[in-house]
């Protein structure tokens, strides 16, 4: 059963309930205050039937020492004038009835209740109608006798059964008004809840971009943005894996790309040289080939394994000199056809230094092949409050803007023909940017085609 039938039922239900359990205590209200007057007027008249009695025996000649049943039958049928709603019983002390008015149709059991002087009342009912029977014990002329009454009081048992009767039907027709109140005011309540719904199932179906309506400020309003604020940080986490995923496969097929192209030349070379007689000349560039592309698959090996091993590192906490490490470019790279600028201020700075000392060597290696010889190449070191900014920057080809959201992905390259002319596989960047984020920084990198390219990147400065 869905919630919005649930709700409807409970509400209606409780309503019933209450309106039966509030209908049924005002009828019955009435009806004890009915029933309490006819009680207290049934009362009275006994009280003055009894005052009757009393005179009447009285009055009584004196030559009589005391009442006959002839006596007390006539003075009963003397008091007998209540009509149809009001019965008279006369009886002696054995309860034997002396006088009693036509239709009287009580039992005389509530003559054990009667004490001397007291006085007793109940409700019976016979053939259908409801009366109160009165009953009172008096002595007179030192004779006992019972005086009861029967007053009809069919009309406030009928007067509650009507009550009931019409609270019945107003109930009926507030119940059909509550119930389609009720029936809209679940829709409405639940209506949040049915989006969120909606929304689910359209996610579940693969639509992550859906978002479910909001409709109010209230809990349920708040729900519905938390739950599309998780389906934004979903629909992130989505497209993070599939975009994880699709640079997986980009990084099986060019990985094998690059294993593919060494090995088929090794594997031809070495055929060569196993399966013919050649010159040894032809033979020695045979072999250098197959060391040449040895020697490609070794740094290709030894470049993943530093990103695969770098990126389970935990940050270092050692700190080395820059001017060092600068040092280390301009002895490492003095015999290079190109015009290495260095700049830098000599500060203390956190930091791995041989891992530094790799990423500033991969950056100027690609600013050499990025550029056309005799190249300009400047490598920067510059404090800057706080936080010391390493800069590489050369003057060549630039990347296309295109690329740069793409360039430290590994095996990617911008020109694959002169990557694989100077024996270049796009781990370089990759590295990079592994070494940086181990460092707590990213790669800045600024580029523009034909203006060259400048990568940046900063560490903690010591003091």
């Amino acid at each position: 059963m869905r919630f919005s039938w649930k709700l409807f039922m409970w509400t209606i239900s409780i309503a019933a309930a209450t309106l039966a359990v509030g209908g049924y205590y005002i009828v019955n209200s009435f009806f004890r205050s009915a029933l309490s007057a006819e009680t207290k007027q049934a009362l009275e008249e006994n009280g003055i039937l009894r005052f009757a009695l009393e005179t009447a025996a009285l009055n009584v000649p004196s030559k009589y020492e005391s009442l006959g049943d002839q006596t007390v039958a006539r003075i009963g049928a003397t008091l007998d004038t209540g009509g149809q709603s009001r019965y008279l019983r006369i009886s002696g002390e054995n309860s034997a009835a002396l006088y009693e008015s036509g239709g009287f149709c009580a039992d005389g059991r509530i003559l054990e209740r009667v004490a001397d002087g007291g006085l007793a009342h109940r409700i019976t009912s016979a053939n259908g109608r409801f009366y109160i029977q009165t009953a009172v014990k008096i002595s007179v002329l030192d004779r006992g006798l019972y005086l009861e009454t029967l007053r009809d009081i069919t009309g406030v048992f009928e007067e509650r059964g009507a009550g009931f009767a019409v609270y019945r039907k107003v109930c009926a027709v507030v119940l059909l008004c509550e119930g389609g109140i009720i029936f809209l005011l679940s829709r409405w309540l639940t209506r949040p809840v049915r989006l969120l719904s909606r929304a689910a199932r359209n996610m579940a179906g693969g639509n992550y971009a859906y978002r479910a309506k909001k409709v109010g400020n209230d809990e349920l309003g708040a729900l519905t943005e938390d739950f599309n604020e998780m389906a934004s940080c979903l629909e992130y986490d989505v497209e993070r894996l599939e975009e994880a995923a699709r640079s997986q496969e980009e990084f099986v097929g060019a990985f094998a790309h690059e294993l593919k192209t060494p090995l088929t030349a090794i594997i031809g070379y070495a055929d060569m040289l196993r399966s013919r007689r050649m010159d040894e000349e032809t033979r020695m560039l045979s072999a250098d080939y197959i060391y040449r592309e040895g020697r490609r698959l070794e740094k290709l090996a030894f470049r993943l394994l530093d990103i695969i091993v770098l990126g389970r590192a935990e940050k270092p906490s050692a700190s080395f000199r820059a001017g060092a490490v600068f040092e280390y470019l301009r002895d490492t790279f003095s015999k290079l056809d190109a015009d290495l600028e260095l700049i830098y201020d000599e500060r203390e700075v956190v930091g791995d230094a041989a891992l530094i000392k790799t990423l500033l060597s991969n950056l100027i290696d690609n600013a050499v092949k990025a550029s056309e010889p005799p190249a300009k190449i400047e490598a920067a070191g510059e404090d800057r409050g706080g936080v010391y900014v390493f800069t590489v920057a050369d003057h060549g080809r630039g990347i296309p803007p295109e690329s740069l959201g793409r360039i430290t992905e590994a095996f990617y390259t911008v020109d694959k023909s002169r990557s694989r002319s100077r024996h270049g596989a796009g781990l370089g960047l990759t590295l990079c940017q592994t070494i940086a984020r181990l460092h707590g920084s990213e790669l800045d990198i600024r580029s523009a085609p034909g203006a060259g390219t400048s990568v940046s990147f900063s560490l903690e400065v010591k003091y």
